[in-house]
């Protein structure tokens, strides 16, 4: 089923301005927000919409689709049975465009808090499922077949209710971790981007408005897109931001419409200014020929460039590549140059994950040798970037 979304009087000589200033008051008109400028449409333009009925009908439903007036509908059973989307080999030509073009509305059934105490000490139930960014090495791909776009969830007043709940039962922590010393720290962002999720809804604003009001927790969520946006949201220091960070060269090949490197790097200090935590994510380390040399040139950039207030607070994840066979085929159909560099069975080996898959990761001596090299090169170039989790 598709539906549709909906002077001077003219007889008057002109007074001539006196110095030639004009006599008009400033523009009272508050400044554009950054999801509906130029920038922002580049990234999303979304002309189909696949959704579930009890997702267009909710209030965060109707507000997506208020922001959609010309996108095209088709309401489906299930966010995750789209037979042109899941399991779609064709639309591997399309790669690109069904994460600019495609969103999917969906209602999150199961809510549930699982413990992690890597990262984060919890993963909670996220507000999305996708991205419309493009990177080669993402696992979220390998559970949602050829495309990847956006799925928001609408019931997101149902999700912040059982974040409240679990934060509340968790009571204060009382042993310091590597997640964080004195909160207990949610991831709300494993599988998107809650950067751009603030592009189409206000997802992203209520969960940080939520965790602003709890003072045993704080939000967390990793991001390659630098949305202005947020800087409004006043977190007051209950959410971190950990901007992901690669080699410029890296990211090019790798990091398909994200935003620059440096672009990342310069927005630190603004969002710590606004009120977050910020942290840096060095994820995914890929060896190859040169990795070293232009890591050691990324750390020493940002010792070059951030301010002491931002090294102050800043804490790092290293991150080793984490690949995939299924998602190798894939990439193959659209970037096959990337996997030049992602797809080494000489030095990587198959690994069972956490969540069952069966993914292919840099051999264990291999990934110990250039996990404590990273360490070394922050030590040399970056003494001040604590490494609060390696993996």
């Amino acid at each position: 089923m598709e539906r549709r979304a909906t002077g001077l009087g003219s007889g008057e000589p002109e007074q001539q301005a006196l110095f030639g200033w004009p006599d008009d008051p400033p523009s009272s008109t508050p400044p554009q927000p950054f999801r509906d400028s130029p920038a922002a449409r580049r990234m999303l333009d979304v002309r189909e919409v696949y959704a579930e009925p009890a997702a267009l009908d909710s209030p965060r439903g109707r507000q997506i689709m208020a922001r959609l007036p010309g996108a095209r509908v088709t309401e489906v059973p299930s966010h995750w049975g789209i037979p042109s989307l899941h399991g779609n080999d064709g639309n591997i030509d399309r790669w690109v465009r069904v994460k600019k073009e495609t969103l999917v509305l969906g209602v999150k059934h199961t809510l549930t808090t699982r413990p992690n105490g890597r990262s984060a000490d919890w993963i909670a139930p996220g507000p999305s499922n996708g991205c419309a960014m493009a990177c080669v090495y993402c696992y979220v791909p390998r559970r949602k077949g050829f495309a990847n776009p956006i799925t928001l969830f609408t019931n997101i007043e149902a999700i912040v209710a059982h974040v409240r709940r679990h934060v509340r039962a968790q009571g204060p922590k009382t042993q310091p971790n590597q997640c964080d010393p004195q909160a207990w720290v949610y991831d709300i962002g494993e599988n998107g981007d809650c950067s751009v999720d603030a592009l189409i809804c206000d997802n992203t604003a209520d969960l940080i408005a939520a965790f602003r009001g709890m003072p045993t927790a704080k939000a967390s969520f990793a991001t390659k897109f630098v949305n202005p946006d947020l800087l409004a949201l006043d977190p007051r220091g209950r959410t971190r931001v950990r901007f992901s960070l690669m080699p410029a060269d890296d990211s090019r090949l790798l990091d398909i419409r994200t935003s620059p490197v440096a672009e990342r790097i310069a927005a630190a200090a603004d969002f710590l200014d606004a009120g977050y935590e910020v942290h840096f994510n060095l994820s995914p380390v890929v060896l190859r020929s040169g990795w070293q040399d232009d890591w050691a040139g990324l750390l020493t950039r940002l010792d070059d460039v951030l301010p002491a207030r931002v090294k102050e607070q800043a804490a790092a994840e290293i991150i080793m590549l984490t690949h995939n066979e299924r998602l190798h085929e894939v990439n193959l159909g659209w970037h096959p140059r990337a996997e030049e560099v992602l797809w080494q069975p000489a030095v990587q080996e198959a690994k069972r994950s956490g969540n069952g898959d069966l993914n292919v990761r840099y051999a264990v001596e291999v990934k110990q040798r250039s996990v404590a090299r990273m360490r070394e090169l922050l030590a040399a170039h970056a003494p001040w970037l604590r490494v609060r989790y390696a993996f």
